[in-house]
């Protein structure tokens, strides 16, 4: 054998099973895709708001914005010389929005959530993580030094039952506790009210809460599922993104003063990454700005959200979402792959979620909704199914 035959035979096995994944060139339009000269109605994009979209709007940022202030690239760290007004003006707006609580910006929610806890946690942490947070939280908690246990997902007695267990242990100091509010695969939330509720029952709980797929889409401002349920300032670290609604890139935190100064001073992928460009975290005020007025276009996100998933359970397929985030789980990979090359066929950009993504016999077509997409389009999606 070659050093590259075993690495074949994987290959080969994921695309007898129907796993084998690949890029896809594409053009998009809107709020549709063009794949082999085929348009297709775009229900794959995390662009809930539509912003990404909207040619105006990057015509607008380009008209505001001095050539001078275009700086494409940092060229260092935060921590030498990348430290550009950009990233200041976009903290500070943060830090007003939340409530005058600290904001530190990241390269990607990705690189944010293996960063934080490493840095945060030691031998004297426990974290108690939801079953189904985000690869990234589970890859953050492995490189930490910290124990961890994962309670069942949104159970939240579960929860319950493990601080109960852990809180008097003396070999912990303090206890995390790892959520998302929205989850990404099932499109279904925690009860953040409640969970606050149980945190406050022990004194050495911190929250980690990371609102990737709320932000922008959830409360009166866009601030998510904590601004929604009134309860930023319980949570100890919560996170987002700006890669999905907010039509941008990066990660951001909203912290104590103290975590966001220890923060700078122990995490590794902070410290030891270039920054990202200016103009990018620029772009991202711009888009925040513009996010604090969209009630109107969250609420038809939730309207068309809730009729969708009353249509999918109405066709009797299994569909835990509340929220914009709407799958159809057809359990066997080969037959979830056929069903949504049925549907791009028939002009639906609707793509198959498969392990390790998620668990096996799991499989699913993932929607994911914007405001551009209304009742008349998910009539003619539902009638497919």
């Amino acid at each position: 054998m070659s050093l590259l035959d075993g690495y074949a035979i994987k290959l080969d096995e994921l695309k007898q099973h129907g796993n084998l994944r690949q890029f896809r060139s594409n053009r998009q339009h809107g709020r549709y895709i063009e794949i082999n000269q085929q348009q297709m109605l775009n229900l794959s994009s995390n662009d809930y708001l539509g912003l990404a979209a909207d040619l105006q709007l990057r015509e607008q940022f380009f008209d505001e914005t001095p050539s001078d202030q275009r700086i494409m690239s940092a060229s260092s760290s935060r921590l030498l010389t990348g430290n550009f007004p950009a990233y200041e003006a976009l903290e500070a707006r943060l830090s007003q929005a939340f409530q005058g609580r600290a904001a530190l910006l990241f390269n990607s929610g990705y690189h944010m959530n293996i960063g934080i806890l490493p840095a945060l946690c030691d031998a004297k942490t426990l974290i108690l993580a939801d079953k189904l947070v985000h690869a990234s939280i589970i890859d953050g908690i492995r490189l930490s030094s910290a124990k961890y246990v994962r309670y069942r997902h949104n159970d939240l007695e579960h929860l319950r039952q493990l601080l109960q267990k852990y809180h008097l242990d003396e070999n912990f100091n303090r206890i995390i506790v790892v959520t998302e509010s929205i989850f990404s695969m099932d499109g279904d939330e925690t009860h953040l009210a409640e969970l606050v509720q149980i945190k406050q029952q022990f004194n050495k709980v911190m929250l980690y809460v990371d609102e990737a797929h709320a932000i922008g889409v959830r409360g009166e401002h866009g601030l998510g599922c904590a601004e929604q349920h009134g309860v930023i300032d319980e949570i100890d670290f919560l996170v987002g993104t700006f890669g999905k609604a907010l039509a941008s890139i990066g990660g951001y935190l909203i912290c104590h003063p103290i975590i966001r100064d220890y923060l700078i001073n122990s995490m590794r992928p902070l410290i030891f990454s270039t920054a990202q460009p200016p103009i990018c975290m620029a772009w991202s005020d711009f888009i925040l700005q513009k996010v604090f007025t969209l009630q109107q276009s969250r609420q038809h996100l939730q309207q068309i959200s809730q009729y969708l998933k009353q249509a999918v359970q109405a066709k009797g397929f299994d569909c835990p979402s509340t929220s914009q985030i709407v799958p159809i789980i057809l359990g066997e990979s080969q037959k979830t792959v056929n069903k949504a090359q049925a549907l791009q066929q028939a002009g639906f950009y609707i793509m198959p979620v498969r392990p390790p993504t998620v668990p096996q016999h799991g499989s699913r077509l993932r929607i994911c909704l914007n405001r551009q997409v209304n009742t008349d389009d998910l009539d003619q999606l539902i009638a497919l199914l």
